[in-house]
């Protein structure tokens, strides 16, 4: 395993962190609680994970409705402080996790009372590493800065982070906290592949500015840089395309997957699996810090460090982008 520092901090963190957001569930959609990995699936990936290097798992208060969270806590108590010490556990709030108004969102009261909640879930002092899940319009951007810094005052919260945040948000984001003397955001969390490239126009040069660190969700675009999704055939049971497709319906096309079957010739002619090269090349960018990735099973996890052997040229990163260019 390699590791690199968190944008401007010390922090050093693993080049894969492992995503637990199917861990009691898949993400934070309710109608999906109870499903995903169970107890012990989850435990066995955690091991494998944390013997092979990996060395923060990344987690949200709302993910299987807080199962990902109490999973991760029981893992830690069977574990000792030897193994906490060696962890960075980081987690996100947002999402709703319950009926009431107030119970989601990005308000002073709602991050407050989602911090201890979350790190009893988790059993722990402390969160390493903290992230809003997404912007809150509803809040004033001032009130959720503020309570972030509160946390870390505390020693709550080590380092804060943004996810799935826009460049002009985190511009605006890293001006009240430079003026107010604040503890600003660390390092974003956003996806980033193959076939979301979004990143490269505006927030990658951000973060290079300002030293800001960048860690890529989704580096699979969800399944569909795996080999799983071929012309004229059904989508495969349980895959996201069965389960919540909307967010990738733009990729039905066949330029999308005419790209992918080229994709694969690639990663066979190397001998290494499509996922394992998607992921390869994400990690190749020079802003990504690391990728988070989500394996279902100790197979899909053996894939993604498969991705720490593979070596790419700048051209050879060039004509695999190539294959997914309009």
């Amino acid at each position: 395993m390699e590791w690199r520092r968190l944008g401007s901090t010390g922090l050093r963190i693993s080049r894969l962190g492992l995503g637990c957001g199917n861990f009691g569930g898949i993400g934070s959609a309710p109608a999906f609680f109870g499903m995903g990995e169970n107890e012990a699936q989850a435990f066995e990936l955690m091991d494998r994970a944390f013997d092979a290097g990996i060395n923060f798992f990344d987690t949200a208060n709302a993910y299987g409705g807080g199962r990902s969270e109490t999973y991760i806590g029981r893992w830690l108590q069977t574990k000792g402080s030897a193994v906490r010490d060696r962890l960075l556990i980081s987690s996100k709030v947002f999402n709703p996790v319950g009926q009431g108004p107030n119970d989601r969102g990005l308000s002073r009261r709602h991050i407050l009372q989602q911090i201890d909640a979350s790190l009893a879930r988790l059993q722990t002092d402390r969160l390493d590493m903290y992230l809003i899940h997404e912007p809150d319009p509803d809040t004033p951007l001032d009130e959720t800065l503020q309570a972030l810094n509160d946390l870390v005052r505390m020693g709550k919260v080590l380092y804060v982070g943004a996810s799935n945040i826009e460049a002009w948000r985190l511009t605006r984001s890293l001006w009240v906290t430079d003026k107010r003397g604040w503890c600003r955001f660390d390092w974003v969390q956003n996806s980033f592949s193959l076939l979301d490239r979004d990143a490269e126009r505006e927030m990658f040069p951000l973060c290079a500015d300002q030293g800001v660190g960048f860690t890529a969700f989704s580096p699979l675009a969800g399944g569909w840089l795996t080999g799983k999704y071929t012309t004229g055939e059904p989508y495969p049971e349980g895959s996201r395309m069965t389960l919540r497709p909307e967010p990738y319906r733009h990729l039905e096309r066949d330029r999308v997957f005419r790209g992918l079957a080229a994709f694969a010739d690639a990663a066979r002619a190397r001998g290494v699996p499509p996922s394992a090269l998607a992921i390869a090349w994400a990690l190749h960018q020079p802003r990504v810090d690391a990728a988070i990735i989500g394996p279902r099973t100790a197979v899909h996890l053996d894939e993604a460090l498969t991705s720490m052997t593979i070596s790419l040229s700048d051209d050879e990163m060039r004509t695999l982008a190539a294959l997914f260019a309009a």
